[in-house]
């Protein structure tokens, strides 16, 4: 199996800086528009037997094209982002970024636990992720399109990768930036990573 990852074209609340998360369902903007149509034409001659999104229309907005071409598509929610709860819609503020800072190293100590007020901790997401990994396992050989979103994507390569989610920090991502996965004798093979090659100037 080989299985191509992107995250979903910029929107304006990418552009401004608002949290998005599970609970705000926005559009891509023209930006956006055009890095879903470069990767479009970049990968197009790829044979995808099937396309996965999340549940939110950024990521199907970003993968239309494939969709259009009638590669099926399922949407599977439990590759939706992360839910960040008080903050998703709130422009970031210097109280909202000290605890976003606060959660992110507790995260990294070891506390997966924590979470923004209503929000998912990264535990959570962990285990709905390890669902979504479960299932990769259980597919036919064949090549995948997934488009997903930022924390979704840190955490996804992560354990993918049979690493700790206190590391997930380190997993790098911009508007479709893609990773290449080979699924080979039950274990993930890294081809690329963050690719942004298809941009060719466009902004990220």
């Amino acid at each position: 199996m080989l299985i191509h990852i992107l995250r979903h074209g910029e929107t304006t609340f990418n552009k401004l800086g608002i949290v998005q998360g599970s609970g705000v369902d926005t559009d891509l903007n023209e930006t956006g528009q055009e890095q879903a149509q470069a990767f479009y034409n970049h990968y197009k001659d790829l044979d995808f037997q099937l396309v996965v999104t999340s549940a939110l229309k950024r990521t199907h907005q970003t993968v239309a094209p494939f969709i259009a071409d009638g590669i099926p598509w399922i949407q599977m929610p439990d590759i939706n982002e992360i839910c960040w709860g008080e903050h998703e819609g709130v422009e970031s503020s210097p109280e909202t970024m000290a605890m976003y800072h606060y959660m992110i190293n507790e995260w990294q100590s070891g506390n997966l636990h924590a979470a923004i007020p209503g929000g998912e901790s990264a535990h959570q997401l962990g285990e709905r992720l390890q669902r979504f990994i479960d299932w990769l396992h259980t597919r036919p050989a064949e090549r995948l399109l997934v488009c997903a979103h930022g924390r979704t994507m840190r955490a996804l390569v992560t354990l993918m990768k049979a690493q700790p989610l206190t590391n997930m920090e380190g997993t790098r991502h911009v508007n479709t930036g893609c990773y290449i996965v080979r699924l080979e004798d039950g274990q993930f093979i890294f081809e690329a990573e963050n690719s942004v090659e298809h941009l060719n100037g466009i902004l990220v």
